[in-house]
């Protein structure tokens, strides 16, 4: 039983681990596009438009 115990917990280690370098990949990737999209925003100091 204790095998059991030891294989289940090294295959639920082994998923958290692959689970949080998705979730890092997903909030890098969240992150360049806030950068990218923040870049294309007029706003008072940064308008395309000429006057």
């Amino acid at each position: 039983m204790a095998k059991q115990d030891d294989e289940r917990a090294k295959r639920l280690a082994a998923a958290l681990r692959e689970n949080l370098k998705r979730r890092k990949a997903q909030a890098r990737e969240m992150r360049a596009e806030d950068t990218v999209s923040s870049r294309r925003r007029p706003g008072p100091m940064n308008t395309e438009e000429k006057a």
